[in-house]
């Protein structure tokens, strides 16, 4: 039996969803937190990330979590006496192709419409934010001088001592394995969470878990249609191009690929369009070979230089491109009243601190005042995992389904990477 078996609020998975709503939740005034963790904090996707932080949404909805978390990352040090490492650098989102430009100017429009600091630069004004970038290699770009980066391992640390000072209690090595709920006249409630290491009594319950969260689902019935899949993040070696305090970031839309300053070298992650859905951390070298000659095309300086480091990991998506965030439902899509489900669809740096409050703030108060989540619940999706809601269309190239194995003729072409000529 766990010591302390109550909490006003229970939460699954220690990952940046997991642990920084548990200290907002401390922080909103609930008395009693327990976060449970099968494995160690910050083990999963969190401490794998790449870490690239952007406002630039492809919709008003991530537009404004991207805003909120940013504004979260600069005020850390005041509230917590620690940070995870925020630097503003800027960041390019790439036009390569005429349908690109337009899409991409038609974006700027909405996010400006929003108050966002973003604004369309042509390929001359592109390479003067990085003057390491070909300007042949481009059509043009959207550009918000506020995005930038965090060290994911050092936001693992922060929102560690966070919940640390929080009083927030922390249960590693403790499984989730089912709940207890009480019939009432619309389904049923939550009464208490069982675990590997005892029950817990409450009436509040988050599920987070990025990559494992479906598996975190299926222990109570409830199906929740979020993919995984391999991405590959690596580093190149040090060079004086990247020797500097600031220079923008890229994102090349089309082909899945982004970069960002690391260590006086360059970092770049990738998603392959091909890849199918599943769990992957072994590194795929062909396709590495292959986007590394892609990179080279858009920034020469980078042909020739040597990788430091290398690695790939699980990182989980939705059908949409965007969070999970609402009641828990079960098979026959009754809600668990009690029961709040939350995950950023891949983008755990991205919008972590804000669908962490989100979540915080639904599982405490069944509200938010951060943005408008009414859309953004299970409900969205049909027994296929398919969304009602447009795709966010600022995003890596992840399959089109969420099934680890699509039935014999079931799957939906992926998207293919554009060849660079």
């Amino acid at each position: 039996m766990i010591p302390g078996n109550r909490a006003d609020l229970v939460i699954v998975g220690a990952g940046t969803i997991g642990g920084w709503a548990s200290y907002f939740a401390r922080s909103s005034g609930a008395d009693r937190v327990i976060i449970i963790e099968q494995g160690r904090v910050g083990d999963g996707a969190s401490s794998r990330a790449a870490g690239i932080v952007r406002a630039q949404g492809g919709t008003p909805t991530t537009v404004t979590l991207g805003r909120w978390s940013i504004d979260f990352y600069k005020r850390q040090f005041e509230l917590l006496g620690t940070d995870s490492g925020f630097r503003e650098l800027g960041y390019l989102i790439l036009a390569t192709s005429e349908d690109e430009e337009r899409a991409g100017r038609e974006r700027v429009a909405m996010q400006q419409r929003l108050g966002l600091d973003v604004r369309w630069v042509d390929a001359r004004e592109a390479a003067r934010l990085d003057p390491s970038l070909q300007p042949s290699s481009l059509r043009g770009a959207s550009y918000s001088p506020n995005d930038g980066c965090i060290d994911p391992v050092r936001n693992v640390r922060a929102y560690s001592l966070a919940m640390q000072a929080a009083g927030v209690a922390v249960r590693e090595g403790c499984a989730f394995t089912g709940v207890e709920t009480i019939p009432t006249a619309s389904g049923k409630r939550v009464t208490a969470i069982l675990t590997s290491a005892g029950r817990i009594e409450t009436s509040r319950v988050l599920l987070t878990g990025g990559p494992q969260l479906p598996a975190v689902g299926d222990v109570i019935g409830v199906p929740i249609p979020a993919g995984a899949v391999r991405h590959q993040v690596a580093v190149l070696e040090p060079h004086p191009a990247f020797q500097v305090a600031r220079k923008a970031m890229g994102f090349d839309l089309s082909g899945g690929l982004y970069w960002r300053l690391e260590d006086g070298g360059l970092l770049f992650g990738m998603s392959n369009p091909q890849e199918p859905p599943g769990a992957a951390r072994a590194i795929d070298w062909s396709y590495l070979t292959t986007m590394r000659r892609r990179l080279a095309h858009f920034l020469p300086v980078t042909e020739g230089l040597e990788l430091r480091k290398a690695w790939a990991a699980s990182i989980d998506y939705t059908a949409d491109h965007q969070p999970i965030l609402g009641p828990a439902l079960g098979d026959d899509h009754a809600p668990i009243e009690g029961v709040t489900v939350a995950s950023a669809g891949g983008h755990g740096m991205m919008w972590g601190p804000a669908v962490a409050r989100v979540a915080a703030d639904l599982a405490l108060e069944g509200k938010t005042s951060v943005v408008d989540v009414s859309q953004l619940g299970l409900d969205r999706f049909d027994a296929e995992g398919r969304s009602r809601l447009a795709t966010d269309p600022i995003a890596l190239p992840f399959p089109k389904t969420t099934h680890p194995d699509p039935p014999q003729g079931g799957r939906e072409e992926a998207r293919e990477v554009p060849v660079l000529r």
